[in-house]
């Protein structure tokens, strides 16, 4: 059976137990240092404390250190990796190839989409590393992930939800070229998402102060069924940078949807332990999102893009039909609340919000009525009773157990078996007195120890077996079940079987024998892991270099030409622009090309 995992982000520790009980069978965290989100960072004694949770349920925490490093950085990061190793963590994500020429743990390595993952040569070279799982390019479509399953036998990451990169992963050096920090070094200061003009060679503007490079989320909710049939075997969720109601609410809504294709297929099985108990329905929309897009994965459709606003729009409620003095309503079928965050679109497309005040029937009294006018699209991006419904949640996650109470001629025997067919048998000395009322002595016994309390177990069956029974105290029966589950959970912890797996020298050919700034390679030991594998010409990385003149800042399959309807490759009569074309902001200006064969386009940093 295969192995399919939903694989959930976690911000801190809190997160990530939240990530568990709502349903992940796996868990990312950021390492103290060398994370690509530099400020989701965590202690190892934090990390410990997770893993020994996500443990009970055979669930597994995989430790982001997927930045590049300088020399002078390799052995601190080389001493997290064993401390990590020692606590237990199930793999650790990487970007720098000069990890694998230190001394190392037995503990598995998976490629970041970092490393630009997008072809199955690629692919290939990192599994006969010994790299043990790759998370795939976001951009590939299912095409692409069938052929990348077809010709190697590594493990298969994709994510599935959350904010986009515009940019290919680990190939967009914009936010280091502003000196603003690196996206490879872990400080993105995220320049896709601001304001920019789209000028023409005459210096004409075609567009004005938009977010041109700016995307909507991506959701593949109605593509898991393709997703698992094209050989992908981890569905990720975005997020170490999201709220914690964030990660219940999506990780949920996952949840659901890939233990319902999990039923429709033979061959395939859930990767942890444990059922979901939810007291919500969960509802993507109503988290934060731009928009939802399935990005290219059915190849290039349009609609991907966000160009008027860079924040979560939420929920769409309905149109306004009429706007008073102080109210307004709306064509909604939805319930509004005291407290919700609403968000319209003026008439110029800039993105506006306010507060509901209050509701009386039809008739909505927000904070501020603004430019609300007839027509007007309304969205819902604070959905106050959702939150609070997420806040409260009494959500569980519970492994299914049955307990057999056995009379012995010196006492009491007790067997405890889990759904993974983990066991605890233990038996203690009792003196026995008889029940003034057998029947109720038994009845006594089975409701006691069928509760579970706040245990990970769920008791579906208690058995009894007793010649005469015996009486025993309310209290002394809790007793005897909080030991019995204890006793239990401690052997689920013991039986856990982390994989481990130690990384081997090898020299076969890196698919390029020539890697310009954008292999990522900033220290000596990269330089000699690609020099091994066959490159023979190494360009230092982009953050180590001074002059960018020229050079390619960000790599996109997102098309500008595209979105306007000037594309020559997909319009049978496209919008003629006087090209070349360049982005403007308030410093500088950026030129754009556009490789139509490849079907990219590539900002150029100008001096």
């Amino acid at each position: 059976m295969k192995e399919i995992e939903l694989l959930a982000p976690a911000k801190n520790l809190e997160s990530g137990i939240a990530a568990i009980n709502f349903g992940a069978d796996a868990v990312y965290i950021g390492s103290p240092k060398y994370g690509a989100r530099a400020a989701a960072g965590n202690s190892i004694e934090d990390i410990q404390k997770l893993t020994s949770y996500a443990h009970k349920f055979g669930a597994k925490v995989y430790v982001t250190l997927n930045t590049i490093l300088h020399d002078e950085e390799l052995e601190d990061a080389g001493k997290s990796i064993h401390q990590l190793y020692h606590e237990g963590v199930d793999a650790i994500i990487i970007q720098d190839m000069g990890i694998l020429k230190m001394d190392l743990p037995p503990i598995p390595f998976f490629a970041s989409t970092q490393t630009h993952n997008h072809n199955w040569q690629k692919v290939k070279f990192l599994e006969d590393a010994g790299i043990q799982r790759v998370i795939l390019a976001r951009e590939l479509s299912l095409e692409q992930i069938r052929e990348i399953y077809s010709k190697t036998n590594v493990d298969l990451e994709f994510f599935v939800h959350g904010a986009l990169c515009v940019s290919y992963s680990g190939q967009c050096y914009f936010s280091h070229a502003i000196n603003k920090g690196s996206a490879n070094r872990g400080a993105c200061a995220q320049p896709c998402r601001a304001y920019y003009s789209l000028l023409d060679n005459s210096g004409n503007t075609l567009v004005k102060n938009k977010h041109l490079l700016s995307l909507k989320d991506l959701n593949l909710t109605n593509h898991i069924h393709e997703l698992l049939d094209a050989g992908i075997s981890s569905f990720k969720i975005e997020g170490r940078l999201k709220d914690i109601d964030y990660v219940k609410n999506i990780t949920a809504h996952y949840r659901k949807v890939i233990d319902n294709a999990l039923t429709e297929r033979e061959g395939f099985k859930k990767a942890s332990s444990g059922k979901m108990y939810y007291d919500f329905n969960p509802d993507p929309e109503k988290s934060f999102n731009r928009g939802f897009s399935n990005y290219f994965i059915e190849g290039r459709t349009a609609n991907i893009a966000s160009p008027d606003t860079q924040k979560s729009i939420g929920k769409l409620l309905g149109k306004v039909i009429s706007v008073d003095k102080n109210y307004f309503t709306m064509d909604s079928s939805q319930k509004i609340n005291n407290g919700d965050g609403i968000c319209y679109f003026d008439k110029f497309g800039k993105l506006l919000g306010t507060n509901i005040n209050k509701t009386e029937g039809n008739r909505i009294y927000p904070e501020n009525l603004g430019q609300i006018q007839k027509g007007i699209i309304i969205y819902r991006n604070y959905d106050h009773a959702f939150n609070k419904t997420l806040e409260n949640s009494k959500t569980e996650r519970k492994i299914d157990a049955t307990i057999l109470i056995q009379e012995t001629p010196k006492g009491i025997f007790i067997l405890a078996t889990d759904e993974d067919k983990n066991q605890i048998r233990w038996e203690f000395d009792k003196e026995k007195e008889a029940a003034n009322n057998p029947e109720l002595a038994l009845k006594n016994i089975i409701t006691q120890f069928s509760k579970s309390g706040e245990s990970i177990f769920k008791i579906t069956q208690v058995e009894t077996e007793f010649v005469n029974p015996v009486f025993f105290a309310i209290s002394e029966l809790n007793t005897l079940r909080r030991k019995t589950l204890e006793l239990l959970e401690e052997e689920r912890l013991k039986k856990y079987c982390r994989k481990e797996f130690k990384i081997a020298k090898t020299n076969h050919a890196y698919p390029e024998q020539t890697l310009n700034y954008k292999g990522n390679i900033l220290n000596k030991k990269a330089i000699e892991f690609y020099q091994r594998h066959g490159v023979q010409a190494i360009e230092n990385a982009f953050e180590s270099q001074t002059d960018f003149s020229d050079k390619e800042i960000m790599i996109t399959k997102h098309c500008i030409k595209y979105q306007m309807g000037a594309c020559p490759k997909h319009e049978k009569y496209p919008k003629q622009l006087n090209g070349p074309l360049y982005l403007e902001d308030n410093n500088r200006k950026y030129k754009l090309e556009f490789d139509c064969k490849q079907c990219v386009m590539k900002v150029i940093f100008l001096r």
